[in-house]
């Protein structure tokens, strides 16, 4: 009888932690998606903003974001260089990142 109730006690354990793993891991990589596509949308916009690719560039960066499921939040243009916000969930838990794009920096060495 003792030996079945700590088999129980063990499988509920290790029910619990693959459970707790699983949404970890799950927001983990999540948020690294989350990020993918705000340096996908950072360049999309320094793209169109540089004259490369016509069109508007936070409307660029809003279809890549879009088009990974996400949404986009800020969009910011100063000269040359786009900064763009990206908002996700998972799991009810909000996530968002960061990223800007724009041309090389020349006057560092």
């Amino acid at each position: 009888m003792a030996g079945s109730v700590t088999t129980v006690g063990v499988v509920a354990v290790v029910a619990a932690m693959t459970v707790a793993l699983d949404a970890v891991g799950g927001a983990a990589v999540t948020a690294r998606r989350v990020a993918g596509t705000a340096d996908a949308a950072a360049l999309a916009a320094a793209d169109t903003v540089s004259g490369a690719v016509p069109g508007y560039p936070c409307d660029a960066a809003a279809r890549v974001t879009v088009a990974a499921g996400w949404e986009l939040t800020e969009c910011r243009l100063d000269g040359l260089i786009a900064t763009v916000t990206v908002a996700g969930a998972y799991g009810g838990v909000p996530l968002d990142a960061r990223s800007r794009a724009g041309p090389p920096d020349v006057s560092s060495p």
